[in-house]
């Protein structure tokens, strides 16, 4: 509990810093340039906040919470935002999966615990498809660009090897 303390201080400070700033500003201009980065750094904890949210229980769960959310936002921003919104999920979640099966593929046991605590082989196969691509670049990323440039063994990669291990542990 004590590490999220400092955070929470750490977080207070800085809100409080950016409300006293704009309140000792002496133009109109620099105010509004202190507001408008309040605001932003509330953004940012939002954002941040349903990120961390967005982890810790996975997808199915937050299908629901993430549908209220863009209703929201589709009020607020119009259909931009929701598109804004909906990659960006697309992209944050992805990343997460696709980290999660290369390190599953690699033999992590903790990226095994991680699906079976969270997925059913059905459920798996579903967003896995889904996030094909980002595994595939996220698998670029770290195998192919390090090769190219340090020229150490590159290790293959078998989609087929996933769906068939994550069958026998997930059924």
């Amino acid at each position: 509990m004590k590490e999220y303390r400092s955070i929470a201080l750490i977080i207070i400070a800085i809100f409080i810093i950016t409300l006293i700033g704009a309140f000792f500003s002496p133009t109109f201009s620099e105010q509004k340039t202190y507001l408008e980065l309040f605001f932003l750094f509330g953004s940012l904890l939002f954002i941040f906040s349903i990120l961390v949210i967005f982890a810790a229980i996975g997808f199915s769960s937050f299908a629901l919470f993430l549908a209220l959310f863009l209703a929201l936002v589709m009020l607020m921003y119009g259909i931009e935002g929701a598109l804004l919104v909906t990659g960006m999920t697309y992209f944050s979640w992805g990343f997460i999966f696709a980290m999660e099966v290369l390190l599953f593929y690699n033999g992590v046991a903790s990226a095994k615990e991680w699906f079976i605590t969270r997925y059913s082989f059905k459920s798996f196969k579903v967003e896995y498809y889904v996030f094909y691509p980002m595994i595939g670049m996220l698998y670029i990323l770290l195998e192919f660009v390090p090769n190219i440039f340090s020229k150490e063994k590159l290790l293959k990669f078998s989609p087929s090897k996933v769906l068939k291990e994550m069958e026998e542990i997930l059924d």
